[in-house]
């Protein structure tokens, strides 16, 4: 695993969306950039809100991208080119309905199983699929016909947002293994986190 530069939290903009589930990748960056005291720009040429610092020794970028989540490539496409960072030193955190809500999983490369999102990044990057991804586990409400309104509209319990934050707030440690490209070590720490192995 190469080491990663660039960690982009997808979502939708605004308060409205803040809390929904569609927003846990956000919630990460956010909260990466809270704990290191890092601050966002908008940035107009980036679509996005973006900071860039220090976390525990690498120079990262973070971004929250500013348009709506089917076109979160614009971001960081954008962003990618411009700073000349390839694929594989990004990473891509994003609401996962396959897993309970709280499990969380490290993936390189790969399908994106419907998620609009991710297809925007895809295409963004040339349709190079070769970056990592940090997946979120948000459960799913049981009917296809449920699932916008489960992920866009309806805002986190009080329980799964204590879940989800609580799943995220890695230890030190576990930043820096990610940031270096540790991969296995990472993997092996999330699979410790739940029940189900879906890397």
């Amino acid at each position: 695993m190469s080491a990663i530069r660039f960690i982009v939290g997808l979502g939708n903009p605004g308060p409205r969306y803040k809390q929904t589930r569609h927003n846990v990748g956000a919630w990460f960056v956010s909260y990466l950039a809270d704990r290191f005291k890092l601050s966002f720009i908008e940035k107009l040429k980036f679509k996005g809100r973006i900071a860039r610092g220090n976390i525990l020794g690498h120079d990262t970028w973070l971004a929250l991208p500013s348009t709506f989540m089917n076109l979160s490539g614009e971001c960081v496409g954008s962003l990618a080119s411009f700073y000349r960072i390839p694929p594989e030193q990004i990473l891509v955190v994003h609401d996962e309905m396959a897993f309970s809500v709280g499990q969380v999983r490290l993936k390189f490369g790969g399908g994106v199983n419907g998620h609009n999102g991710l297809k925007s990044v895809v295409k963004s990057l040339e349709n190079k699929n070769n970056f990592y991804r940090l997946r979120v586990g948000v459960g799913h409400p049981g009917e296809k016909d449920l699932v916008t309104d489960y992920l866009t509209l309806d805002n986190m319990t009080s329980d799964e947002r204590d879940s989800v934050e609580k799943t995220l707030s890695f230890p030190d440690d576990l930043v820096d293994h990610l940031l270096s490209g540790n991969v296995e070590r990472v993997m092996n720490t999330l699979h410790g986190l739940g029940d189900d192995d879906g890397i």
